[in-house]
């Protein structure tokens, strides 16, 4: 069932999104070379701590063991769900970052690929076209038209470009949980609800360099390209308004595209 927000709620969740993206406008340029992933979480956990929010994947546990950290963490062929550890990040590495805060009971949820010193023009050309079709998705959301035409428009400047583009994950409902209806799917597939005033869900393109194919590592969590080619992955929270589509976490890629 979809949930819809009133203005209220819709602004806890706003003030949510707003610390969020704070939050990574001070993260983005420790994401470098040399640094451990593990080191970033520790850092986030603190940054929400002294923000007076919680972060909301630590712990999760959907279906299967709890995600032990606050941020997600997926380089290179990692799409989403990347455990922070010793690793160390490298240059020209990929970097995609997912987190989300709850703000006294409202949730936000964003997400950004960084590149790591300097990238190949291969990497960076997935990357920005998968910014841009987090946006052409945006673009394509409006009060009373249908919810598949965001896949659509993601879909199509994907594959535009020649890249494959992942099925067995997507967007969803966020706001009051993590993870609410509807799906917000990258192609069009499932349920085709009306857009209406008071929905907020995350969009969130999953866009690899090559196959649309990913598999489950061990850890039960890190989610990787079949083919081991680099995906990359950019979110936002938006809420929908009568006369208006709201991007409630604020856009940061004038900190990533240098």
């Amino acid at each position: 069932m979809i949930r819809l927000k009133n203005e209220k709620q819709i602004d806890g969740i706003r003030k949510s999104c707003k610390v969020l993206s704070a939050m990574y406008r001070e993260l983005i340029p420790q994401v470098k070379p040399g640094v451990q992933t593990i080191d970033i979480d520790f850092w986030v956990r603190d940054w929400i701590k002294k923000a007076g929010g919680k972060p909301v994947f630590l712990g999760y546990c959907p279906k299967k063991k709890p995600y032990p950290a606050a941020i997600c963490i997926s380089i290179n062929e990692e799409v989403i769900h990347g455990i922070p550890s010793k690793r160390r990040i490298r240059e020209g590495d990929l970097v995609s970052l997912d987190c989300g805060i709850n703000l006294d009971g409202f949730i936000s949820d964003q997400a950004v690929s960084i590149e790591a010193g300097r990238v190949s023009g291969d990497v960076r050309k997935l990357n920005t076209v998968t910014m841009e079709c987090l946006y052409k998705g945006i673009e394509a959301v409006k009060a009373g038209d249908r919810l598949l035409q965001i896949s659509r428009a993601v879909e199509g400047h994907a594959k535009a470009n020649g890249y494959g583009i992942v099925e067995d994950f997507c967007g969803h409902g966020v706001g009051f949980e993590l993870h609410e209806d509807p799906h917000v799917p990258n192609y069009p597939h499932g349920s085709n609800p009306k857009l209406k005033n008071g929905m907020v869900f995350a969009i969130e393109p999953m866009i690899n360099m090559g196959g649309a194919d990913v598999e489950i590592l061990d850890d039960e969590w890190t989610i990787v390209t079949a083919d081991e080619k680099i995906s990359a992955h950019w979110e936002h929270t938006v809420a929908i308004f009568n006369d208006k589509t709201e991007i409630l976490t604020e856009p940061l890629e004038q900190f990533i595209f240098l």
